[in-house]
């Protein structure tokens, strides 16, 4: 198995024009936990072993304001620092003690085309369980390109993730025995287009699923099971636009795994995924995967 300097994709940050307003429905609908406040920002948990899984901070607008990831050791910490600097990121904050309450050690960049990225190591953890329709931890963060083979490309030569599957319009990249951990979508802007949270299995997206229609949110896509991956997926969008997904069922792979591209990836007329019994993606949810940009960009 390939050894990858970085392990785990670990949390997001969203900027939220309504910060009450998020948390609330983060919490009471979504499934997460709050499990810090610290100046300001709000550090929700997922059941999982991971501290947390999505910080929220009041913003004059929805938008990412970082992807956090976990690095294996100090070493391959300092060496992706080195990589990230050469490879012409911004610093923003240089190795040193992490701010936050998961602790570790940490450096924070911003890549080439605007997404900040944090890379963590040595931060804390948690007793995890498994709880039935609550999310484990975040499955994946999708993120909109103008450019996806230079994205990609930075990804995999200086991050250290390999390429898994290419369709026509993303790219699929890993960083564990995850099938992905980024996806990376063609778009005519980079910006977020959504996060996915790890569901425990099919029967839990759909009662979290039901949870959340409940709650006045409808279905933006899905459920359905996609092509790359093969994993069950819902969408959608939260009070301030922005787009999730619940998952679960990711395909697992090792080096052994053969990458496909374009032309294998390739749907019936009308067919958007495995099953096809989905409704076509909302409206609402095709202007939402647009529209959330990076801060500071």
């Amino acid at each position: 198995m390939t050894e990858f300097p970085v392990i785990a994709l670990r949390s997001v940050e969203l900027g939220t024009p309504d910060l009450a307003s998020s948390v609330d429905f983060y919490t009471r609908v979504w499934g997460l936990d709050v499990v810090a406040e610290v100046e300001g920002k709000v550090f929700l948990a997922a059941t999982g072993a991971d501290f947390h899984v999505l910080e929220l901070k009041q913003s004059n607008r929805s938008e990412l304001r970082k992807i956090s990831f976990r690095v294996g050791s100090a070493e391959a910490l300092a060496s992706l620092f080195a990589r990230t600097v050469t490879a012409g990121c911004a610093v923003l904050r240089d190795i040193g003690p992490a701010d936050g309450p998961a602790g570790g050690e940490r450096f924070v960049i911003r890549e080439p085309q605007g997404a900040v990225l944090e890379f963590a190591h040595g931060d804390r953890r948690k007793h995890g369980r498994v709880v039935p329709s609550r999310p484990e931890r975040l499955a994946h963060v999708n993120i909109n390109s103008a450019d996806i083979e230079a994205l990609s490309d930075f990804y995999r030569n200086v991050l250290g993730f390999r390429l898994t599957d290419r369709s026509r319009l993303m790219a699929f990249l890993r960083c564990n025995d995850d099938h992905h951990a980024v996806v990376l979508a063609e778009a005519p802007v980079n910006g977020l287009n959504h996060v996915a949270f790890l569901m425990p299995d099919l029967e839990s997206v759909m009662r979290a699923s039901g949870r959340v229609v409940d709650h006045g949110y409808p279905i933006g896509w899905g459920v359905g099971r996609h092509g790359p991956g093969d994993n069950v997926f819902a969408y959608f969008v939260d009070p301030q636009g922005v787009v999730i997904e619940y998952t679960a069922e990711v395909l697992r792979v090792d080096d052994s795994y053969r990458a496909r591209g374009p032309e294998e990836w390739v749907w019936p007329p009308g067919r958007t995924d495995h099953w096809g019994i989905a409704p076509p993606k909302s409206d609402a949810c095709k202007k939402a995967q647009i529209s959330i940009g990076f801060s500071g960009a």
